[in-house]
């Protein structure tokens, strides 16, 4: 991650508890109170200390320019190294890593423009591989079903794509529901289809609702009415017990 900056540990922290894991809370305690600068200090701190939380949350605050200024490639080193921590799943650290991985897996689909990190797809479908198994995590297990289903940084495989998205699915991942639901109906599988993209557009984000809207209101107007009554049932069933 190269040289940290300097940190004044009596004002972030003072003894005798200047431990990394105290040091780290009292960040995340100064961050709530809107003190990012003072914040930033202890994370520091904590990250240079072996503190993968800390590491974590200063990736995440270099990529949305959050208390800092807005850099990548800054976030993108952090992240790495938090990726690089051996955490077992189920363990305490296991979120931080599997984000970690997510993220980097991100940034390698297309590159930092300026930096030593290139566009490597085939990579990324190796990192998002990782969350998806090791911590079974959801975003990466639909980012790799939508990888698998183009064929992007590797083989094409419809099959396998279909079972990561679904394994996302069933977590409640919208995107992976509308992603399947749409690959099911093409295959003449029309209500299960309809109802995952129906189901999906219920509980989708902002960022997400007019694609999943555009896909749901072109299978409805195909389908037939009792298909459409049978659909929308169903999802009600999905939305209200998770799918089966």
């Amino acid at each position: 991650m190269g040289p940290a900056a300097a940190l004044d540990e009596k004002r972030v922290v003072q003894p005798p508890e200047r431990n990394p894991l105290a040091v780290f809370r009292f960040g995340f305690s100064a961050y709530k109170r809107g003190e990012k600068g003072e914040a930033v200090e202890a994370y520091r701190y904590a990250a240079e200390n072996g503190q993968v939380g800390a590491r974590w949350k200063l990736a995440r605050m270099y990529a949305e320019g959050d208390g800092v200024p807005q850099d990548d490639y800054e976030a993108f080193k952090f992240f790495s190294a938090v990726a690089q921590q051996e955490v077992s799943p189920g363990s305490r650290d296991e979120s931080y890593v599997s984000d970690a991985l997510v993220a980097i897996a991100s940034y390698l689909k297309s590159g930092i423009p300026g930096t030593p990190v290139k566009a490597n797809p085939a990579l990324a479908q190796e990192y998002y591989m990782r969350a998806a198994a090791a911590y079974r995590n959801a975003t990466a297990q639909y980012e790799l079903g939508r990888m698998l289903l183009t064929g992007e940084g590797g083989t094409k495989s419809v099959q396998q794509a279909a079972r990561w998205l679904q394994l996302a699915a069933e977590k409640g991942h919208a995107g992976a529901q509308a992603t399947l639901g749409n690959l099911l109906f093409q295959s003449g599988k029309v209500v299960r289809g309809l109802a995952l993209m129906t189901a999906a557009l219920e509980q989708a984000g902002p960022a997400d609702v007019g694609w999943i809207r555009s896909m749901q209101e072109e299978a409805f107007a195909l389908a037939g009415e009792s298909d459409r009554r049978t659909a929308i049932a169903l999802s009600e069933s999905y939305l209200g017990t998770g799918l089966e």
